[in-house]
């Protein structure tokens, strides 16, 4: 369908515009779109509950949150989850029937039906007057045993979900003698060898063995420890039981006064008189038999205190050999696979499965050494806790066989500890297939390690994975800005898919750059030292006070500076006059010696002019895949942390990475490894600031003004100011007089600020000419000579402190001041100039005016794109561009002036410069995004991958012939008309604008909430259109048309509860999506109704048809002398007939999805389909009524034929013969 431009467009751009933008084809409709969760990987968080179904060989976990996590064999995973955030306690398969019952924590059970691909909730049941406390269920029984916390045992049949009349009350199943309550029941289980028998457990150590037909119990048995749970032997004869003091107790079922043995695997045989060794409880045991061999004993727990404190375990008892598994985590639940489902039969276990608080770890118990096998499952996803999340939803297919190329390695190393066996949980079916694009994600961790996944199927299968902190000298003392132990934490990730270059920023206001390479080398990391500093305000400081390492008091803004490392990596040129990157080195002066660990200086303990981690340098090996190529690092001043980086992108078909910070902005080459510009943000509007900036007064600081003098004086261009020779470069020589500080400061103020402002003025001229190459030298070598002159006057005065020690304490205020009157100038234009690491540590530029409102005080950079656009109105020529969207709402353009491709690139400088170009909106700007006039979605230019290693070793004519010229983006267009032919998305947290370009008129805007605010939003591809998904705080995702803005989906899907969520919510192409649900796993999921009608054929299946195996055979003597398991009419026992009906006061019916589905299609059936079924009723009314009238007839008849008979029979009779 054609979308034509509505009546309320603003600014419009004339017919030939109106004409192009009707011809845009929006053909998606509100048909097109329902959000759907697709799967979710990763570990449960905060497990508490697990379970097995030995037949169908699928695993069940249960969370704190009521979700529920069901595995199958590798890429057979579903999630479901109870409407209530309620803890799962228990949960109980009903074998190879397709169900598993859930027990919740707030005395609910829930029968979910297995059968269906996404599982439902058949029945729920809610008890009132008592807790649910342990629940036991048979195989093969339909009636369910439930322990409470007064010590009764309910029955509860699993086809209805009602309770059956039939109660074991606690008062009944203990002696009479005894005087206190048994506590709550802890253990439920019927006798393997027969059903009639249930043993209860409760919880002060008491045990019953209950008979159901009888009603009374057989034995009991007093126990002298608490009890946590029992197991039995298969033959029924024995049980085992664990206690809080870290023993266990076999007891023979019918020998009640002392068990027949005491275990104390832990704990030290104490000496005569002493007293035993105090362990931790045994919560869990499990009694396992083998047809040949002594039976296992496995249990949890149970170590020396000093022990558990620090190993969590599981122990593995056969006959004398006791082994102990150290566990990372502290043990949840644990239970063994066994070949047979039967009780009473040997049970054959061959694996234990252990769940930990972070992870799962099945045990081969059919091998020596009890090794693991290996997991198959995403459950080491956050092996080290993920900080942040980058999807791609379209990568060209040779990533996925390229990263597990790289990482092959290392994965196989890993391999070799694992049990050779295959995995044991083999259940469920595979769906018909996955996605049909190459899918990657790639997860940010704490540790500083970065991992590729492979998304393009149901399962996530890790390909690859990089170690950052390798990058970094070790440190104790690291710690990342907000004072944590993780410094190295990945913050933010961004890569080329198509050059495979990497960037991710790290917690340590640290940006890596990484370069793909299928080349084992040995390279050295270029280090780039970056300064972005913005004071909003000036602090209070009494007259005549100096503070110490400040700044000049009249440096308000700016702040901008590339440290000594950078700048030296642009100093040395080859014999072939190419420029030359070498890494920061620690150049000692008299006043800043190097640190001795991250972050501290030798001038007064202050943290300046270092950053928070400090990179190795010299050569180092680099294996086959991501090898670093670039480090910056935001630096510390005046021992203030330096900024957060807030966004960056890079731009691997012009060379540029930009870094968004919460202060500033910083732009580099990371071809020629330079800094080319880096600023405050208020820095960069320029002349054109759309806030009203009241000047501030300087601080009352006598030294800092006679600081600031001496370097305007020897900044000063002929003219400028009065008297003082000129040196041969134009620029005024400073006065080498020990006097300099008796000067007037009212004079100093006013002459301070003229000279700077010659500076900037020239290199801002130098900028917007760049677009001719003369005018660009010519300008240039001019700016050059001040530059120089400017320095060499800086020399004379830093080699005057021994002479003046009131200069002295200054000299960081100088190193500050030297930086800035070169900050605006290309790098490479500093040749020639001497400087070292405190000569040219930071700057701070100088400015007039300050902000009167402290939200503007805080304006940082929220978001960042490169495009080939049009930066100013009435422009022809597309040319690249950076856009910079503000915390306050505003859009900056930036143009970014290359030289031309090939070996120019590599050796000329790239020049930035404001374009001018600044759109408002309201609230901060989230995405950026362009349009091309076909209503294409224009994706960032970019450059083909190749290996930079193999480049290196080829020759110049080779990289130059590489190095190919890029066609000039030229509108095709007359030059006596200006057609839009680009639109530019801006999305703030409150609204949408869509902008014409290059006339620069807002065509399109929507507002996207009143009560809330957007907090994520991306431009994505969809059956070949383009629309924008949004994610608003209240939990809606809304998605538009582009580029006319027409709202296609507003659906209620999460809730922003966690700014977990918020941070790590991302849409990408094909309406694909992703975000981090918890700390430990992640949700997929999709706005695309096709994805989503396809989900059903994707998903596996949990439940197949599998036959029982069947029962075991009692044998020839057990069957003769009756010593085989009996079998239990439960269904008459529990039965209404016998047991009578349950209290309605005990339990609650909670109607579940079919009950509702029931009822709503009650309510909604239609007129006609009642008044068929009235009709029908109707009708069988009539039919009754018929019958009836039928049998009145009938009945008439006969009283007539009968009548006839009497009469004939009476007629010829007289009356005496009656």
């Amino acid at each position: 369908m054609k979308r034509f431009m509505p009546k309320n467009i603003r600014g419009s751009t004339g017919s030939s515009s109106s004409k192009k933008e009707a011809e845009i084809n929006e053909s998606l409709s509100t048909d097109d779109f329902n959000a759907c969760k697709v799967v979710r990987h990763g570990f449960p968080f905060t497990p508490t509950a697990l379970a097995y179904d030995p037949v169908q060989n699928i695993l069940a976990v249960g969370s704190k949150n009521g979700s529920l996590r069901i595995f199958g064999r590798p890429g057979v995973d579903c999630h479901v989850r109870h409407e209530a955030d309620t803890k799962v306690m228990q949960l109980m398969f009903l074998v190879n029937e397709g169900g598993i019952v859930s027990v919740c924590d707030d005395d609910s059970l829930h029968l979910w039906n297995l059968r269906q691909k996404r599982p439902a909730i058949l029945h729920s049941i809610k008890f009132n007057r008592e807790r649910i406390t342990f629940c036991h269920l048979p195989f093969q029984s339909r009636w369910l045993y439930i322990g409470t916390e007064r010590g009764n045992v309910h029955i509860v049949n699993i086809e209805s979900f009602r309770p059956s009349g039939y109660v074991i009350n606690w008062n009944k199943a203990i002696e009479l003698s005894m005087k206190k309550h048994p506590g709550p029941v802890v253990h439920l289980s019927d006798n393997p060898a027969d059903q009639n028998k249930l043993l209860i457990g409760f919880e002060n150590g008491v045990v019953a063995m209950w008979d159901l037909v009888n009603k009374i119990a057989d034995y009991r048995y007093n126990c002298n420890q608490p009890i946590h749970s029992i197991a039995w032997h298969y033959e029924g004869k024995q049980f085992v039981c664990s206690h809080t003091d870290g023993t266990l107790t076999i007891w023979n079922m019918k020998s009640t006064t002392t068990p027949a043995n005491i275990i104390s695997p832990h704990a030290k045989v104490p000496a005569k008189g002493g007293k035993p060794e105090q362990c931790t409880p045994v919560l869990k045991v499990q009694w396992k038999s083998v047809k040949s061999g002594d039976p296992f004993i496995l249990f949890s727990g149970g170590l020396p205190v000093e022990k558990a404190s620090q190993t969590p375990s599981i122990t593995i008892m056969q006959g004398k050999t006791t082994t102990v598994l150290e566990m990372e985590h502290p043990v949840v639940d644990f239970l063994t696979l066994c070949q047979t489902p039967w009780p009473s039969n040997p049970e054959e276990p061959y694996a234990v499965v252990v769940l930990l608080e972070s992870d799962l770890v099945v045990v081969d118990l059919a091998s020596d050494g009890y090794p693991c096998f290996e997991n198959p499952y995403p459950m080491d996803l956050h092996e080290s806790p993920v900080t942040c999340i980058q999807y791609y939803a379209d990568c060209p297919s040779e990533l996925i066989t390229e990263f597990y190329s790289a990482g092959a390695s290392s994965l196989n190393r890993k391999k070799q500890a694992y049990s050779q066996k295959n995995w044991p949980i083999k259940g469920g079916r595979w769906g018909a297939g996955g996605s049909s694009s190459t899918e990657v994600i790639i997860t940010g961790h704490a540790d500083g390690s970065i991992k590729f996944w492979d998304a393009s199927q149901v399962m996530l299968q890790v390909l690859y994975k990089v170690k950052t902190a390798k990058i970094f000298e070790k440190s104790k003392q690291a710690k990342s800005l907000n004072g944590d132990d993780e410094p190295f934490a990945i913050q933010l990730i961004t890569m080329c898919c198509e050059s495979k270059v990497l960037a991710v920023v790290g917690a340590s206001s640290h940006i890596i750059l990484f370069r793909f390479s299928k080349i084992e080398v040995s390279s050295e990391l270029s280090i780039l030292d970056i300064s972005i500093v913005y004071t909003p305000e000036d602090p209070d400081t009494p007259d005549g006070e100096v503070p110490p390492l400040s700044s000049p008091a009249a440096l308000k803004r700016n702040a901008s500076s590339v440290s000594t490392s950078s700048v030296s990596g642009i100093l040395p040129l080859s014999a072939g006059g190419q420029t030359t990157a070498t890494p920061a080195t620690a150049d000692e002066s008299p006043d800043t010696a190097p640190p001795s660990e991250p972050g501290q200086t030798a001038v007064d303990g202050l943290r300046h002019n270092v950053p928070n981690l400090r990179a190795k340098t010299g050569f180092h090996k680099r294996a086959v895949g991501y090898q670093p190529d670039l480090c910056c690092q935001l630096l510390w001043l005046d021992d203030e942390p330096p900024p957060t980086v807030t966004c960056f992108c890079v731009n691997s078909a012009y060379g540029l990475l930009a870094i968004g910070t919460s202060n500033g902005l910083a732009i580099v080459d990371y071809m020629q490894k330079t800094c080319l510009l880096n600023m405050g943000t208020p820095d960069l509007y320029g002349s054109a600031d759309p806030y009203q900036r009241t000047p501030r007064s300087p601080r009352k600081n006598k030294m800092a003004d006679i600081v600031e003098q001496l370097v305007n004086d020897s900044t000063h261009a002929p003219g400028e100011q009065n008297g003082g020779p000129t040196s041969p470069t134009g620029v005024q020589q400073p006065r080498r007089t020990k006097n300099n500080h008796h000067h007037d400061p009212a004079r100093l103020q006013r002459s301070k600020s003229q000279g700077v402002r010659k500076v900037v003025k020239t290199a801002s001229t130098t900028s917007e000419s760049g677009n001719g190459e003369g005018t660009t030298t010519s300008t240039a070598s001019t700016t050059t000579d001040m530059a120089t002159g400017c320095m060499s006057g800086i020399h004379i005065l830093i080699d005057e402190q021994e002479e003046d020690p009131t200069l002295k304490r200054h000299s960081s205020a100088l190193d500050m001041i030297l930086t800035r009157s070169t900050s605006v100038l290309p790098s490479n234009l500093l040749g020639g100039v001497k400087s070292n690491r405190s000569e040219s540590s930071f700057t701070r530029s100088r400015s007039s005016s300050m902000s009167s409102l402290e939200k503007e005080n805080q304006e940082g950079v929220q978001s960042l794109l490169v495009a080939e656009s049009y930066t100013r109105k009435e422009e022809t020529v597309t040319s690249p561009c950076l856009w910079v969207g503000t915390t306050l709402g505003s859009v900056l353009g930036i143009v970014v002036n290359l030289p031309p491709p090939g070996e120019q690139r590599l050796s000329q400088p790239v020049i930035v410069t404001p374009s001018g170009t600044i759109f408002r909106l309201k609230g901060s700007v989230v995405c950026l995004s362009f349009l091309d006039y076909m209503g294409n979605l224009m994706p960032p230019a970019h450059e083909s991958w190749r290996d930079h290693n193999k480049e290196e070793r080829d020759t110049k004519e080779k990289r130059a012939a590489a190095l190919q010229p890029r066609p000039s983006r030229m509108s095709p267009s007359s030059s006596t008309e200006i057609v839009d032919r680009q639109f530019i998305i801006v999305s703030s947290e409150k609204e949408i604008k869509v902008i014409s370009l290059p006339s620069q008129t807002c065509t399109y805007k929507t507002k996207i909430c009143d009560t809330s605010y957007l907090v994520r939003a991306d431009v994505f591809n969809l059956h070949n259109s383009v629309c924008i998904a949004c994610y608003v705080a209240n939990g809606h995702i809304m998605v538009f048309s582009l580029p006319s803005l027409r709202l296609l989906m507003d659906e209620d899907y999460l809730p922003l509860t966690d700014l977990r969520i918020g941070r790590t919510f991302q849409m990408s192409d094909n309406g694909k999506g992703v975000y981090q649900c918890s700390p430990t796993e992640i949700q997929r999921l999709t706005v695309c109704s096709e994805t989503s009608e396809n989900l059903h054929d994707m998903l596996g299946d949990l439940f197949l048809p599998v036959d029982t195996p069947e029962a075991p055979s009692p044998g020839f003597f057990k069957g003769l002398f009756g010593g085989g398991s009996s079998n239990l009419d439960r269904e008459e026992l529990f039965g209404e007939k016998n047991s009578g009906k349950p209290s309605k006061s005990l339990f609650k019916v909670v109607p579940g999805p079919i009950d509702q589905l029931r009822a709503s299609s009650t309510g909604a059936m239609s007129e006609v389909a009642r008044a068929r079924i009235a009709l029908q009723e109707r009708g069988e009314k009539v039919s009754e009524l018929e019958k009836q009238t039928a049998d009145m007839m009938q009945h008439a008849e006969g009283f007539r034929d009968a009548s006839h008979q009497l009469m004939n029979k009476y007629k010829d009779k007289k009356w005496y013969q009656f």
